[in-house]
Parts: structure tokens; sequence; C-alpha cells
């Protein structure tokens, strides 16, 4: 039972962590144009004479 008492104060934190990170992604814009990045990998970046 005293593992409990320290357990679990431990898991809020560690969720808490998580959950402050996760709202700081959302809020700094990194799944701001998932679309884009889903077609920039498709595209090809080097000149066609480049090519061997």
């Amino acid at each position: 039972m005293n593992v409990l008492a320290f357990l679990i104060p431990v898991s809020l934190i560690l969720g808490g962590l998580g959950l402050a990170a996760f709202i700081w992604t959302i809020r700094s814009g990194q799944y701001g144009d998932p679309e884009g990045d889903a077609a920039r990998i498709l595209m090809d970046d080097t000149p066609p004479d480049a090519r061997d």
C-alpha cells in the first residue's frame, strides 16, 4: 500500500507532463500543415539533368 502512495503522484505528474508537451506542440504549430507534408514527400527535389 505504501507503494501506491508513491506511484499515484508520479503517474499524475508524468501524465501532466505529457499533456503539457502535447498542448505545447499544438500551440507551436507542429500539426499546422499535414496535407502539405504528405504531398511534399512525393515530390522529387533533384533537377532532371542531375539524375544518373
